[in-house]
């Protein structure tokens, strides 16, 4: 689907231009920072120079002190903790990194992770009968818990404690919890909202370390988890969550834990790895396994302190990501045909489709595949426990959560943000469902929103990227959301070579405006302008610039979003 242009406003001319001079930049450096409100030269030093005593207290955010109180209890007197948490990345990751805390300062403390197959999302009876059973006086929750009050309730009732770490949105009733730890509810006045799971755990236990004066390094150890939760999670990359990541990418690349370091190994990965890298290399094979067999296998890998050890479970990881990705292709390929199959169907603002068969834990990767393809909000559904449940997806500028708010009475279950969300319900509620949804979403969204759109932050000569511009831009990352990656675009570009179709339809060219170096650009998905590029003939090129690494050299490459043949409007 062909995306809109869109420029980005260039922001305060005068603010542009001090903040130019103030730090010796190209003015298109100096309009990216004032674009994403780094206006002056105290927010740009904070920006380049990230420093983790940038940090927030962690007892400003509410519950806190009563989390660390019932946490002390329990370990004064002898009180099992067990250590809760979701299936997907940021839920592992954050079990890995409190129960790894925690584990070293009381070695009976556990952790459970819900069957995705059998429990389903969030806490679950079947985990709480397991505390129980096995004499856990106290759960601390993590990336799930702030929607389930029936079942601290039900817990609070045969004489177990939880502790809810979340940061999903609370319904309209909190849990009866000891502490609920979640910046989004009102009453919190944490100053930064948008920490992942994960951070809220590293938040937990970097509140328990400043009561008991521990040293740092009992618990920056686990930043290399908290990037990675960061990234995957797709949760805004400003404040703290730009210092975590910052920091935790350092770690990474210097020294990962032994599971992060084996997992890197098995995927093949050389060089310094980027947030992206962690998005499509690493996070994929930490969701396998809750997605194919069972969540805790991650737990172990991330947890595992023997190189061999998470050498070896790291292999099977791999393995289970090999079989997600069978059932991916073979699903996405069942939807599409679905859809081609229907004419009702492809004319909506929306996508509902469900098969019995399809696998639990690829849904909503299915859910992805067919937003970016028909670009609409979009339910994937199967069958599970006698129940429907289902992965959703949105667009940009689209509230997913609205919309599902607004089908509540045919809902079961129902939680998530904005951008993504999971789903449950009966069986015959599926038509009346797949109606309302199609009705709220026709009524609410506009056709803009339904085409994707290409933000472009700034025009730019290609004289102008030198080593100097390319080393800032490189400081600014990671990138992600709230700090993308800019994309720049240049007019009258000519072909300065033969171009090359590589792969299955990427475009290999080489691009140079007047009297300026020749750059390589790569074009992803765009192998049909193959023909349409000629020689001698001008065009405008969107794209980012990245550095290319292959066989241990580096160059830069221009990484081409989008070609036009003529002007842009």
């Amino acid at each position: 689907m062909e995306k809109r242009w869109v420029r980005a406003g260039k922001g305060d001319k005068e603010a542009t231009e001090l903040l130019a001079q103030q730090l010796n930049i190209d003015i298109s450096l100096a309009e990216l920072l004032v674009q994403r409100g780094i206006d002056t030269f105290d927010k740009s030093r904070d920006f380049f120079r990230p420093q983790l005593t940038h940090l927030h207290d962690p007892f400003l955010m509410k519950d806190m002190k009563l989390a660390i109180d019932r946490i002390d209890q329990a370990l004064d007197s002898g009180e099992k903790i067990l250590v809760y948490g979701d299936y997907d990345v940021d839920g592992t990751t954050a079990v890995a990194l409190v129960f790894g805390f925690f584990n070293r300062i009381r070695p009976d403390t556990a952790y459970y992770i819900p069957d995705r197959h059998k429990e389903g999302y969030g806490i679950s009876t079947t985990g709480i009968n397991y505390a129980k059973e096995n004499g856990f006086g106290l759960i601390i929750a993590l990336d799930c818990g702030i929607k389930s009050a029936d079942k601290v309730a039900y817990a609070r009732s045969i004489g177990i404690d939880f502790i809810i770490c979340d940061h999903h949105l609370p319904g309209q009733e909190l849990p009866d919890a000891v502490a609920v730890l979640d910046p989004k509810r009102p009453d919190c006045p944490y100053p930064f909202k948008e920490l992942p799971g994960c951070g809220i755990g590293y938040k937990l236990v970097q509140a328990y370390s400043r009561r008991h004066t521990l040293p740092t390094n009992r618990y920056e150890c686990y930043l290399d988890l908290v990037m990675v939760s960061i990234a995957a999670d797709i949760v805004p990359l400003e404040g703290e969550n730009r210092v975590l990541a910052h920091y935790g990418l350092a770690r990474l690349n210097t020294t990962p834990s032994p599971g992060l370091k084996a997992l890197i190994e098995v995927s093949g990965r050389k060089g310094p790895l980027t947030l992206t890298d962690v998005v499509f290399v690493l996070a994929p094979r930490i969701n396998a396994a809750g997605r194919m067999h069972h969540g805790n296998e991650a737990v172990k890998l991330l947890t595992s302190t023997e190189e061999q050890a998470a050498r070896e479970q790291s292999y099977t990881i791999d393995l289970h990501n090999m079989d997600r990705r069978s059932w991916d292709q073979e699903m996405t390929a069942q939807a599409l045909a679905l859809l081609d199959d229907c004419e009702i169907l492809q004319n909506r603002k929306t996508t509902v489709v469900y098969h019995e068969s399809w696998n639990k834990g690829i849904i909503g990767i299915v859910a992805s595949r067919l937003t970016e393809k028909y670009y609409r909000p979009t339910v994937v559904l199967t069958a599970s426990n006698g129940l429907l449940t289902g992965s959703a997806r949105s667009v940009t500028g689209f509230d997913l959560y609205e919309a599902l708010c607004g089908c509540e009475d045919l809902l079961e279950q129902f939680g998530g943000h904005q951008f993504a969300a999971g789903l449950t319900m009966r069986p015959e509620h599926l038509e009346l469902f797949s109606e309302k949804f199609e009705r709220i979403v026709a009524t609410s969204i506009t056709d803009e929103l339904l085409q994707p759109e290409l933000r472009i932050d700034s025009d730019l000569e290609f004289n102008r990227i030198t080593p100097k511009f390319q080393r800032i831009l490189a400081q600014m990352e990671p990138f992600g959301p709230k700090n993308p990656a800019p994309v720049f675009m240049s007019s009258e570009v000519f072909l300065a070579g033969p171009t090359q179709v590589v792969g299955a339809k990427h475009l290999k060219l080489l691009l140079k405006q007047q009297n300026s170096v020749i750059f390589e650009g790569i074009g992803f998905g765009l192998g049909e302008y193959e023909r349409l590029l000629q020689p001698n003939v001008p065009f405008t090129v969107c794209y980012t610039i990245e550095e290319n690494v292959w066989k241990e050299q580096r160059r830069l490459q221009l990484n081409v979003k989008a070609i036009k043949t003529g002007r842009p409007e």
